[in-house]
């Protein structure tokens, strides 16, 4: 079964000091399942990355390898939906005190019935509260 992924996930997998088993075996779970994720994940992945470049974290030629790699896998960008404001978002912005970026996610998983994998704590209590499965 295919999941939402998070942001917060997909970074631990190119960045060193941030690896671990747990997202290691997330991105196993993605590439033989697939992924969704909302439409800012690509500038949002990208800003991680590039910040973590700046920060000397990560080389340039690293960060273009991972979006390569990011490429590869069978991760489905959601469109943000046919109307410009369709206040879900915000709501459980609102609701959830988070970000609409972050309650973007929640609202992908929620509408699609999937689990989702993340490393943010706030964000992971919210889908527990909503009945999503927030994977491990």
């Amino acid at each position: 079964m295919a999941i939402v992924l998070d942001v917060s996930i997909a970074a631990k997998w190119f960045l060193p000091d941030e690896r671990s088993r747990r997202a290691d075996s997330l991105l196993e779970r993605v590439a033989a399942e697939g992924a969704y994720v909302p439409a800012l994940f690509r500038w949002e992945i990208e800003s991680v990355l590039l910040g973590a470049e700046r920060a000397d974290r990560i080389e340039a030629d690293d960060v273009d390898a991972a979006l390569e790699s990011l490429r590869d896998l069978p991760i489905i960008l959601e469109p943000p939906g046919e109307r410009l404001f369709s206040r879900n978002e915000l709501q459980l912005a609102r609701h959830y005190d988070m970000t609409p970026y972050d309650a973007a996610y929640l609202s992908l998983a929620a509408r699609r019935n999937i689990p989702l994998a993340t490393a943010d704590d706030a964000l992971a209590y919210a889908a527990r509260d909503l009945g999503i499965v927030v994977l491990p």
